[in-house]
């Protein structure tokens, strides 16, 4: 299913001016507080009714004001899960989740079978649970849930993890992955957390003072997008894991890297986002340092950063990597394009694929 939209909207002084189009999976809308997002969000869902615009889904059109065209929300067959999972406090787990079979109509969507679902998010042993009992990760699980069984033709989801803490954040990460994979339902996330867009997104679109500034696959448009540092995303696979040392190998086209042990088997995917600023160069290969990753490269471009740093583009088998230094070591290491040089990762932000 494709998501196209193309809409023009203003609220007192803020101007919104959004056009692109998504492919199937998760696309991110990243950007900071203040840049639409949410705004966005609410047109798509029908909660807001643009100045301009048209918003189709899989083909059907939603909102065309130059035909004066604007189904209502609660007939977009469209899931909306938000920052809290408002659920309804008197019914158990199981009666909320019913509740969003209500709305179902029609075929396609995602898929609307309870025990499909129940099974997709972990949830079976919550359902007799009222949603008091619940931490706040199970509570957003059960929400999604909901949202499904609805048969949504797609899913709306603004900020779904930032209420939560980190170990919450961890427990749900890995079933909105399974929901990108497996529900068949296409979804758009807001976020401005870089390494939520890194292990989820498909797409990212970029939205800065209301305007789309870039958009494409999160390996091309998320380093761009991470204004303050920079980075890359690599692809990898889990090859092994040293069970002494509590770390596990991933294994990607620009090398090995070694991380803090991840729970996930051998052989799943995992995507590793590196920020610019953790990456130090060296002219030959680097001995006895603490780092545990060292991949080798070319320098592929150089491109100021400030007045006082730059950013180099390095090409690691195929695999773009960036390093953000001083003006001065590009001087007195003499970097250059075409440049052998050795990248030394002192973090890697290891995200599960």
């Amino acid at each position: 299913m494709s998501l196209d939209v193309d809409v023009d909207h203003r609220r007192g002084s803020f101007h919104l001016e959004a056009r692109f189009t998504a492919a199937p999976g998760l696309t991110a809308l990243f950007g900071r507080s203040g840049s639409g997002k949410t705004s966005l969000v609410n047109i798509v869902g029908g909660l807001i009714r643009p100045d301009r615009g048209r918003i189709a889904v899989d083909g059907q059109v939603l909102v065309d004001t130059e035909r004066g065209l604007f189904v209502p929300a609660h007939r977009r067959r469209i899931g909306y899960v938000f920052q809290d999972s408002r659920l309804f406090p008197h019914l158990s787990v199981r009666r909320n989740l019913l509740y969003g079979r209500w709305f179902a109509r029609g075929g396609g969507g995602a898929k609307a079978d309870l025990g499909t679902v129940v099974d997709l998010l972990g949830i079976g042993h919550l359902l007799e649970r009222h949603p008091d009992s619940l931490s706040g990760g199970e509570k957003q699980r059960v929400a999604i849930g909901r949202a499904l069984l609805a048969k949504p033709r797609l899913l709306l989801m603004d900020e779904p993890l930032a209420s939560l803490d980190e170990a919450r954040r961890a427990e749900i990460l890995p079933y909105i992955e399974r929901l990108r994979d497996e529900a068949g339902v296409p979804i758009l996330y807001v976020s401005h957390s870089v390494a939520e867009v890194a292990r989820l997104a498909t797409t990212v679109v970029v939205l800065a003072d209301g305007k789309v500034s870039a958009v494409g696959p999160v390996q091309d448009i998320l380093p761009l997008a991470d204004a303050t540092d920079g980075g890359a995303v690599l692809d990898a696979t889990v090859s092994c894991h040293d069970e002494a040392f509590q770390l596990s190998i991933l294994q990607s086209l620009a090398g090995e890297l070694q991380v803090p042990r991840l729970p996930v088997p051998v052989g799943a995917p995992v995507r590793a986002y590196i920020r610019a600023r953790d990456v130090m160069l060296s002219l030959q290969p680097p001995t006895d340092i603490s780092a545990l990753n060292v991949l080798a490269g070319t320098i592929a471009g150089i491109s100021p950063a400030g007045s006082a740093q730059a950013d180099i583009r390095l090409d690691c088998n195929g695999a773009t990597l960036m390093a953000r230094v001083t003006a001065k070591s590009v001087d007195r290491l003499g970097l250059a394009a075409g440049r052998p040089v050795y990248a030394v990762v002192k973090s890697v932000s290891f995200e599960r694929g």
